[in-house]
């Protein structure tokens, strides 16, 4: 049984197009802006959103992440609002959802209990940043059995040998990380990325999403042009951050939305 994930990148594939994944902070500056954005996102052009789970040391993420973070868990922002929030939006919206969470808090409610929440909630798949593909062998089974797909991350420094392991256990796409370090804009993307992404390519056939510095329509464009899609995150929550009236956060998030996936539909082939 194929997800949404997978169904949308067959979708994608199919007319050779490339996939825009915007990421979200849950909670940040609140759950009805982020409800809002996740009902408004797919009109801007989002094939999959990548939704943020709030913790307290986020060690792949840097200063603009942890500060959305940090003020969402002040909020009290936890698993069990975040699977609220996303079984209120299903109602309205099918649009393809992946959680991006560390480890610590799926480990405290529990990993059975988790994945079957996550399914009934209507979550399509798991980016868990702290939790290697070696360590992950009860959790890739479970999701599974619930029909969620697992995200592995490769990085600049993974060896060929390792990628093969990646690429195995990973489904619904591979997460490449174009830099390393955290999360956070830059001016400019490492020169050898597209070749990491090809020698990725010669061992699989999953999507390849790139993500981690993009932060402008052009670097968005660039990438697409090589990956299966092209994840952006920090560049959304800064816009997200400049305004303080809500209906100015929501409807300028998603106009800079919109412009991020113009970038990858003008990409072509």
């Amino acid at each position: 049984m194929a997800n949404r994930i997978e169904n949308k990148f067959k979708e994608l594939r199919a007319v050779k197009k490339k996939a825009f994944i915007p990421f979200i902070t849950t909670g940040y500056p609140d759950l009805k802006v982020t409800e809002d954005l996740l009902l408004g996102l797919p009109e801007a052009g989002a094939d999959v959103v990548e939704l943020g789970v709030p913790f307290s040391d986020p060690l792949a993420d840097g200063p603009t992440i942890q500060d959305a973070s940090y003020h969402a868990l002040e909020r009290g922002v936890n698993l069990e609002k975040i699977l609220a929030l996303v079984t209120r939006v299903r109602k309205r919206t099918q649009v393809p959802i992946a959680l991006m969470s560390y480890y610590n808090p799926i480990y405290h409610f529990g990993e059975k209990k988790f994945l079957a929440q996550v399914q009934k909630a209507g979550v399509d798949g798991l980016i868990i940043p702290d939790l290697p593909p070696e360590e992950a062998a009860t959790l890739i089974k479970e999701a599974r059995r619930h029909h969620v797909a697992t995200v592995f991350f490769i990085a600049p420094t993974t060896t060929k040998q390792r990628m093969k392991r990646i690429v195995n256990k990973s489904s619904g796409f591979i997460y490449y990380v174009s830099v390393t370090g955290v999360t956070g804009a830059r001016q400019s993307l490492p020169g050898n990325f597209v070749e990491k992404i090809k020698e990725v390519k010669t061992l699989t056939e999953k999507p390849i999403c790139v993500g981690f510095g993009i932060s402008t329509a052009k670097q968005v464009r660039l990438v697409s042009k090589v990956a299966d899609g092209v994840i952006v995150g920090s560049a959304i929550m800064k816009q997200l951050m400049t305004f303080n009236e809500k209906k100015d956060q929501v409807a300028k998030t998603l106009q800079f939305c919109r412009s991020l996936a113009k970038g990858v539909r003008s990409s072509g082939k």
